[in-house]
């Protein structure tokens, strides 16, 4: 199982080998973020491994932070969303 810096699961990601490698590979500047984000880096990478010096979210203290609660993706629901959070925050301190 290979983990992004924010607890998703990247070999079940459908883009995980087409159009992304990772965002440990790619730096954080993934297809998504090079569209989206004005430092076509993902904020989450950008905070805990750029700005932090962490292995991942999971290192972090403050997790899960604003910016992590904050960072939806937009086909899913606010439900799902949520369920999502509680999975990747359990992943990334390894419960």
């Amino acid at each position: 199982m290979i983990l992004s810096t924010c607890g998703l699961i990247c070999d079940e990601c459908e883009f995980y080998n087409k159009t992304c490698t990772g965002c440990i590979n790619v730096k954080g500047s993934t297809f998504w973020a090079r569209e989206m984000m004005p430092s076509k880096v993902c904020p989450l990478f950008d905070c805990a491994v750029n700005i932090k010096g962490l292995k991942d979210c999971g290192s972090c203290d403050e997790l899960p932070c604003k910016t992590f609660l904050g960072m939806k993706d937009p086909n899913s629901t606010e439900e799902e969303h949520q369920i999502s959070i509680k999975q990747r925050v359990s992943r990334l301190k390894g419960n």
